[in-house]
C-alpha cells in the first residue's frame, strides 16, 4: 500500500490556467506559500485549446482579408492560404503542447506544483492523485482557490454517446491537424463564429447551424448580421432557427438531422453550444456543495458561505472569458493576502457587472464593452443609442477599401454617461479599450469632447458619436 505524503501550504490553487497563475502570483507577492495542482498543461486551457491557438489560425485569415481590401496588394493576397504554414506556426504558438515555458515562470514565482487530479477532501485539504498513482494531500492554512475553468459542453442528442460520430469541440477546432472537407458548425456564440471564420478560409465547406436567429446574439443585434454576411460572402452557409435533433455517422461521414426534417452532411462536426464548469470531480460533496455545480462567490471571489474557499474564473460563472478570469485572479489573490494580515480586502470584483470587454476575431472583428441597448431598457436605465456608421470616418477608408462597419455608443440620458459600446468592422479589436475606459471610469459626455482623437484613424468615430449625439 503507497504511503500518503502530507504538505502543509498557506494557500493551495487548484488548476494551473492563467487564473490560477495570477492567484498564486498574488499570494506568493504577499508572502503566503502557495501550491498549484494541475492535471494537464501548466498554462490551460487559454494557452494550448483556446485564445492563443484560436487567434494563431484566426491572424492570417484577418490579415488576408484586410490585404485584398487594401491598393496595391489585392492581386498579391488573391491567392489561397499556405494553410500547412498556418498550422505550424499554431503548433509554435502552444509549444507544441508542452508546457516548459510556463513551469518555468511558475516556478519563478516561488509557487510549488504538484502535477496530478486535485480534489476537495474537506475544508482546507485537497488531495492529489499523481500521474504515478501516489497520493498526496495538501493543506491549506488561509485559503483554497478554485480556479478549473469550463470545458465544452456537449448536448444530449441521439447518436453523439454511441460512439459511431467522434464530435469536434473548440478543443479540436483550434488543434486539428488538417482542414476537412465539409464541416458543420452547430451554434452561433464566438467559438461557432470564430471556428466557422477559420476552416472556411483554409479551405473547408462550412455549413453553420444556428438555434438562434443570428450569430452572436450577446451582442448588438447588428454585430452578429454584419459577420454571418461575411461568412456567407466568402461561401459558408449559415443557417438560423435551426435546431440539431440527432447526429450519427454513415461510411466516414456525419449526418445531422435538424427539426426541419433536413439531412446536413459534412467530415466533421463541430459543437459550440457552451460551456459547463469542471467541478464534477472536484470533492464539493466533501465541503457542503453539489458537484458539477457553478460555485456562487461574492466580489472578493469568495465562495458564498465560506470563509477559506475561492472560486476563480470560469467556474464561478460571472463572466467567462480569460481576461476576466485572470482579473479576478488578481482580487482574489490580493484578497486573501489581506485576510491572511488580519486586513479588510483593498479591492473588489466591479467589472465583473456591466463593463466586460470582449473582442471577436472574425472578419469583421466584433468588439464590446458594457451593456447592450436592450439589456440596459431591461434593466430600467433611460438610454438612448447612438449609431455611427464606420464608413463615414476618415481612417476607416485608408484602413479599407469599401470599409464597412458600423459603431454603437448606448447613452444614459439621467447620468450623462456610456452604458455600453459595439463595434464591427476590420480592426475594431484596437479600439475597444478606449471604451472599456470610458464605461468602467463612467466620463461625462460633455468630458469625452475633450479627448480629442487623432486624424485621420479609426478613433475618430469617438468624434462622429459625440456629434451624432448633440444632433
Amino acid at each position: 500500500m503507497t504511503e500518503t505524503e502530507t504538505f502543509s501550504y498557506d494557500v493551495v490553487v487548484i488548476g494551473a490556467g492563467p487564473v490560477g497563475e495570477n492567484v498564486a502570483d498574488r499570494t506568493r507577492a504577499a508572502g503566503l506559500s502557495t501550491a498549484v495542482v494541475e492535471s494537464e498543461l501548466v498554462g490551460g486551457e487559454c494557452s494550448y485549446w483556446a485564445c492563443m491557438p484560436s487567434k494563431a489560425l484566426l491572424r492570417p485569415v484577418i490579415a488576408r482579408a484586410d490585404g485584398r481590401r487594401t491598393p496595391g496588394l489585392r492581386a498579391a493576397a488573391r491567392g489561397p492560404l499556405d494553410v500547412a504554414e498556418v498550422l505550424a506556426h499554431r503548433d509554435e504558438y502552444v509549444a507544441h503542447w508542452k508546457d516548459d515555458g510556463q513551469v518555468s515562470w511558475l516556478d519563478g514565482t516561488g509557487a510549488r506544483l504538484h502535477r496530478g487530479h486535485g480534489r476537495l477532501a474537506g475544508p482546507r485539504t485537497v488531495t492529489v492523485t499523481t500521474p504515478e498513482g501516489r497520493t498526496e494531500t495538501l493543506t491549506a492554512r488561509h485559503a483554497v482557490a478554485v480556479c478549473t475553468g469550463s470545458r465544452a459542453a456537449l448536448p444530449g442528442l441521439p447518436g453523439l454517446g454511441d460512439g459511431t460520430v467522434a464530435p469536434w469541440t473548440s478543443r479540436e477546432a483550434t488543434s486539428a491537424r488538417e482542414a476537412p472537407d465539409r464541416l458543420i458548425v452547430v451554434g452561433g456564440g464566438v467559438v461557432a463564429a470564430e471556428m466557422a471564420t477559420a476552416w472556411q478560409a483554409f479551405g473547408s465547406r462550412v455549413t453553420v447551424l444556428v438555434r438562434g436567429s443570428g450569430l452572436l446574439e450577446r451582442m448588438e443585434p447588428f454585430a452578429g448580421e454584419l459577420v454571418a454576411d461575411a461568412l456567407r460572402e466568402a461561401g459558408a452557409k449559415v443557417r438560423t432557427g435551426v435546431s440539431v435533433t440527432g447526429v450519427r455517422g454513415e461510411n466516414g461521414t456525419v449526418v445531422a438531422t435538424t427539426d426541419a426534417g433536413d439531412r446536413v452532411e459534412a467530415d466533421e462536426i463541430l459543437f459550440a453550444t457552451g460551456r459547463a464548469p469542471r467541478t464534477d470531480d472536484l470533492g464539493l460533496e466533501t465541503v457542503g456543495l453539489e458537484p458539477g455545480s457553478w460555485l456562487d462567490v461574492d466580489d472578493t471571489l469568495r465562495v458564498t458561505g465560506s470563509d477559506w474557499l475561492y472560486a476563480v474564473g470560469d467556474v464561478n460563472h460571472r463572466a467567462l472569458l480569460t481576461h476576466q478570469g485572470k482579473y479576478q485572479g488578481r482580487i482574489a489573490g490580493d484578497a486573501i493576502g489581506a485576510r491572511a494580515r488580519g486586513e479588510a480586502p483593498p479591492t473588489a470584483a466591479t467589472a465583473d457587472d456591466g463593463a466586460v470587454p470582449q473582442v471577436v476575431f472574425t472578419d469583421p472583428e466584433a468588439a464590446s464593452v458594457g451593456v447592450t441597448l436592450a439589456e440596459a431598457e431591461r434593466a430600467g436605465h433611460r438610454v438612448r443609442a447612438v449609431d455611427v456608421d464606420l464608413a463615414t470616418v476618415a481612417g476607416a477608408g485608408l484602413y479599407a477599401d469599401g470599409y464597412r462597419g458600423r459603431a454603437r455608443m448606448v447613452v444614459d440620458l439621467d447620468k450623462e454617461i456610456l452604458r455600453g459600446v459595439t463595434f464591427v468592422g476590420p480592426g475594431v479589436g484596437e479600439l475597444l479599450h478606449s471604451a472599456t475606459i470610458a464605461v468602467v471610469a463612467q466620463v461625462p459626455v460633455a468630458r469625452l469632447w475633450h479627448a480629442v482623437p487623432a486624424y485621420p484613424t479609426i478613433s475618430e468615430v469617438w468624434l462622429r458619436f459625440l456629434e451624432t449625439y448633440r444632433g
